[in-house]
């Protein structure tokens, strides 16, 4: 029985992999999509649009970075080795740095598109619970 739960993680983990590989494959597929379409647009892309593209790659290689790390955490849950366990430190902490810096420049970015539209996120809209200006 025990076998059998090990070469079902062992092949779990290969599925997980291959979903990171697919996700990482649509984001630079749907990147490099909209960055062709950037540079045949005229007129010219603001920078704003250009950092859209980058940010939305950010985020899919964060997700398939998460996948990477399920598929480390069940190959290492299997065969519990110290060079396993020591890639799965690495992959985690890469993970965490990833995240907090695309994070922060998520946020900046809102700031300044707040800042350039003079409005605050949560003008124009109604509160939960109630209807806005004209409905009814």
């Amino acid at each position: 029985m025990e076998e059998l739960s090990k070469e079902f993680t062992s092949y779990l983990s290969v599925g997980v992999e291959t979903a990171a590989a697919l996700i990482i494959a649509f984001a630079v597929v749907q990147a490099a999509w909209r960055v062709l379409r950037m540079l045949l647009a005229r007129p010219a892309e603001p920078d704003e649009a250009k950092e859209g593209v980058r940010l939305r790659l950010a985020r899919w290689l964060a997700v398939a970075l998460e996948f990477e790390l399920a598929a480390d955490i069940l190959r290492t849950a299997i065969a519990p080795t110290w060079d396993e366990i020591g890639k799965l430190a690495a992959i985690a902490a890469l993970r965490t740095l990833l995240n907090y810096f695309l994070q922060k420049e998520i946020e900046q970015n809102a700031q300044k598109q707040r800042a350039v539209s003079g409005a605050s996120p949560l003008e124009g809209r109604a509160a939960p619970g109630t209807a806005g200006a004209g409905e009814g």
